[in-house]
């Protein structure tokens, strides 16, 4: 079992919200129907980019570090590791090693 690292996009927004779980399915449908206070005005949510960790804490770095990217370096990073990142108004691919 892995950790999950993702990034999700909110078109009502215009934002990229990054986080963290073990179950993956089960956090987005969470923030969809505005269950996590942090995410809850950006409904709907659609999943972008994730990738997997083998522990919590290699997730947790990750996450920090995406956290700290501005928006133009967070996309440069998705278009690095993800092929076919074009930005929010197009479908992007997704990545996961879990």
């Amino acid at each position: 079992m892995g950790y999950f690292v993702y990034i999700i996009y909110s078109q009502a927004l215009d934002v990229f919200y990054k986080g963290q779980t073990n179950n993956l399915a089960e956090r987005i449908k969470r923030h969809n129907l505005k269950q996590e206070k942090a995410t809850s005005m950006g409904a709907p949510w659609i999943l972008i980019w994730s990738t997997c960790k083998q522990t919590r804490s290699e997730a947790l770095i990750l996450e920090k570090k995406l956290k700290h990217l501005s928006r133009k370096r967070l996309i440069e990073f998705m278009d690095k590791y993800s092929a076919g990142v074009a930005g929010p108004d197009v479908p992007l691919k997704r990545k996961s090693g879990c």
